[in-house]
């Protein structure tokens, strides 16, 4: 059974940090590139970041390519998502997910004072 679970969002103040993890399973994740995705509250879904298989490419919306740093750790099938100088407006929930099959059911990020 393919799983992705995240962990690691909350409610932190503007300009903190947070890391975002996901853990993976039930497939050969050094296959895949993979995604962070968000959905604020009200919201359609937002493309975040993208990492190719082996890490030695990463991708970034415009609005985040500063602050966010997307790596992998292919040993432990796990994703991650270092937040950094967060606003208000990165509340959202995140997921982790390939694109095409496989999501998780997020983690809830809530920036505010």
């Amino acid at each position: 059974e393919v799983q992705l679970v995240e962990s690691g969002g909350g409610l932190v103040q503007p300009g903190g940090s947070l890391r975002l993890s996901c853990a993976a399973s039930g497939f050969t994740f050094d296959d895949y590139a993979m995604n962070w995705v968000r959905q604020a509250p009200g919201k359609g879904l937002e493309w975040v970041s993208t990492i190719i298989w082996n890490g030695d490419n990463t991708y970034y919306a415009e609005s985040m390519k500063d602050r966010f740093t997307i790596s992998r750790d292919n040993a432990k099938n796990t994703l991650n998502l270092q937040m950094n100088s967060l606003k208000s407006e990165d509340t959202a929930v995140y997921y982790c997910t390939d694109l095409k099959n496989y999501w998780g059911k997020g983690t809830l990020v809530t920036v505010s004072k």
